[in-house]
């Protein structure tokens, strides 16, 4: 049994990006803590209803992944650049410290979103090894909508999977999950769809001898 550490800047990339592992891991038995990095506020500019209704959504997404623990930030939505880079890598810190992960999901640093970026530099200053001994493995996730805006920088930045995992049996479940969403799913060719987020793990399988998988970038294995 492992434990494993899902980091999403926002409620849903942790589906996007690695929903089906998610699944995987539940289905092994793993011990799995979701760290909600930011979330929405009234300072932002969000209604109360939408508010109470993403927090109804974390709870039933929570249930739906069986997550051992859900562990939020915090931060405000869409404005972590500007907060100072040493108050988000304290706390990312004190949750490593808590929850002390083998395995860890994270953003990659190059999706369009900003909080995205910050999030993924934050942490990796975080999980040094010398102050994380029991982490083992690290894997960046792609977030579709995210991840593909990104790679119009330059090929050099852009998202290139050397791990793939196959979520075969977890890909209806993984999309049932998403629906819960509500406000962030709509019809394709919107890329938060459902026949795009399909799409998406069967070209991963199809590149990885499987029906449908989702791929990673290893940026540590310590074996």
């Amino acid at each position: 049994m492992s434990k494993v550490l899902v980091v999403a800047p926002h409620p849903d990339d942790e589906t996007l990006g690695c929903g089906g592992t998610i699944l995987k891991h539940q289905a092994q038995g793993d011990e799995i803590y979701w760290l909600i990095v930011t979330e929405m506020n009234s300072q932002g500019g969000y209604s109360e209803k939408e508010i109470i209704e993403r927090n109804k959504q974390i709870e039933k997404v929570s249930k739906a992944y069986k997550f051992n623990e859900v562990l939020r930030s915090g931060f405000e939505t869409s404005y972590l650049d500007t907060k100072p880079m040493a108050e988000i890598i304290k706390e990312f810190s004190r949750v490593l410290k808590k929850i002390q992960p083998e395995i860890m999901y994270i953003p990659f640093k190059n999706d369009v979103h900003s909080d995205h970026k910050v999030v993924f530099n934050s942490i990796i200053a975080a999980s040094k090894t010398f102050r994380n001994k029991k982490l083992k493995s690290l894997y960046v996730y792609e977030t579709i909508s995210e991840t593909d805006f990104g790679s119009v920088k330059s090929f050099s930045e852009t998202f290139n999977p050397n791990v793939f995992i196959d979520i075969s049996k977890f890909i209806k479940k993984k999309i049932s999950i998403m629906k819960i969403y509500k406000s962030e799913i709509n019809k394709f060719p919107f890329p938060r769809s459902e026949k795009a987020i399909n799409a998406l793990a069967v070209l991963r399988g199809a590149q990885s001898g499987t029906l449908a998988a989702e791929s990673f970038m290893l940026l540590k294995e310590i074996k």
